[in-house]
């Protein structure tokens, strides 16, 4: 079976930590897969407040996740600190991939993620353009 492999750019746009609690793990006594998603998105949501921007205002537009791919690389167990880095890459004018790097406490690298994110006017109900100097700034 073909494996996901993500290629992920060179330069962290921001890191933040999270704590593993009770409720993120599962029968198998490790992180549940879903939680991965979910911390991907708290890191999303720090990054952009970080900004002082959020998914709904991001410089004039919102964004939407189109698609999101997830590659397991060890377990991650209760009372864990994990390290997320945050990289982010331009596709074209109304979309680009954010990248989740999960390290635990001892930089073991855990997880990869790689969200699709589109950027969205609500007021017209389609994808539209995305704000030029902030996607002139990534890879």
């Amino acid at each position: 079976m073909a494996r996901v492999k993500i290629q992920v750019p060179d330069s962290v746009l921001f890191k933040t930590k999270l704590e593993v609690c009770l409720d993120h793990i599962n029968y198998g006594n490790h992180m549940g897969n879903e939680r991965f998603l979910n911390f991907a998105s708290e890191a999303r949501l720090r990054y952009l407040k970080s900004l002082e921007q959020d998914e709904l205002n991001f410089f004039g537009t919102s964004l939407i996740m189109a698609d999101a791919e997830i590659s397991y690389k060890a377990q991650v167990y209760h009372g864990d600190t994990i390290e997320i880095e945050l990289a982010a890459k331009s596709l074209n004018r109304k979309s680009f991939e954010f990248f989740y790097c999960f390290h635990n406490q001892d930089k073991k690298l855990v997880c990869v993620i790689k969200t699709g994110m589109v950027f969205f006017d609500y007021k017209l109900n389609k994808v539209c353009d995305g704000p030029e100097e902030w996607l002139n700034q990534l890879v």
